[in-house]
């Protein structure tokens, strides 16, 4: 579906099925993308992982977890939907899932497969041309980004500092306004919403001071907190506004993994044991 102005974007919980999200249900109507920040309720792990744990890489029982990515795919996409969930390195590479030149297409069978296997080897970033092809990044403190798109394509992120400062989430948009300038013009990435989920707040994420020059050098002065802490949101915003996105279209959640470690996964609230929750998207029609 294309339409040529998306809702602003708004975040708002809700309840999908056992699972509860943070969810944009006007974006959904109207592009048919269905995007979900995913809390810790509504899963099967016990313990430090307890209950929707998504991360497949931290000890958990992994029939647990692919309990819970079962569930997260059954709320938010049809039947059928093929589930794409990368091995995250920090890193910056960026998967494209689909054919740029034709959006409705789905993916065939021997595409998804090569996909599967590429996203195994590693990468931080997933873009989606194709209906039906879900997107599933994990975090517990880092930033979840998705970047959406009026002609129905999407992105979903993977940034901590390092994506962050390898500007990962400029890469993802840069994907998608490529695909859509013969829909959208030049200026495709002005009409996209950008939806940053639960991470570290700026008043946890203390930094070492090479970090914390390394951003003030690079974002300028607005992304310290102050002598020691940095605001990763608003590296992101930042760039992706110098990348030609509209800064009034980045919606920020606002909740600190940290501070709200009863809701959401946090490595450093945790002490290093812990799940991961999800940033989920999809195109379902």
């Amino acid at each position: 579906m294309t339409t040529l102005v998306l809702p602003d974007p708004e975040l708002t919980k809700g309840r999908f099925a056992s699972i509860s999200a943070y969810s944009d249900e006007a974006l959904y109507a109207a592009t048919g993308v269905r995007i979900a920040f995913t809390a810790r309720e509504g899963g099967v792990s016990e313990g430090p992982y307890a209950s929707l744990n998504l991360g497949s890489h931290v000890k958990d029982d992994i029939a647990s977890v692919r309990e819970n990515r079962h569930r997260v795919l059954q709320a938010f996409s049809n039947e059928g939907t093929s589930l794409f969930v990368p091995n995250q390195v920090h890193g910056d590479t960026v998967l494209e899932l689909g054919d740029p030149e034709n959006i409705d297409a789905s993916l065939s069978s021997a595409e998804a497969q090569a996909i599967t296997l590429q996203a195994q080897d590693s990468a931080d970033g997933l873009v989606v041309h194709a209906r039906d092809a879900a997107a599933l990044l994990c975090y517990a403190d880092c930033v979840p980004v998705v970047i959406v798109s009026p002609t129905g394509r999407f992105a979903v992120v993977h940034a901590g500092w390092r994506g962050v400062d390898n500007l990962i989430a400029v890469k993802a948009v840069r994907a998608i306004a490529r695909a859509d300038e013969a829909v959208l013009g030049a200026e495709a990435a002005s009409a996209y919403n950008v939806y940053i989920g639960p991470h570290i707040g700026p008043e946890c994420f203390e930094t070492g001071p090479d970090v914390h020059a390394r951003f003030v050098s690079q974002f300028g002065e607005s992304c310290a907190f102050d002598g020691t802490h940095i605001d990763l949101a608003e590296g992101l915003r930042i760039q992706l506004e110098q990348a030609g996105v509209n800064r009034s279209r980045i919606c920020d959640l606002a909740k600190c993994t940290v501070c709200e470690n009863d809701e959401f996964f946090s490595y450093r609230g945790q002490g290093g044991t812990c799940g991961r929750h999800g940033a989920f998207a999809v195109r379902t029609r």
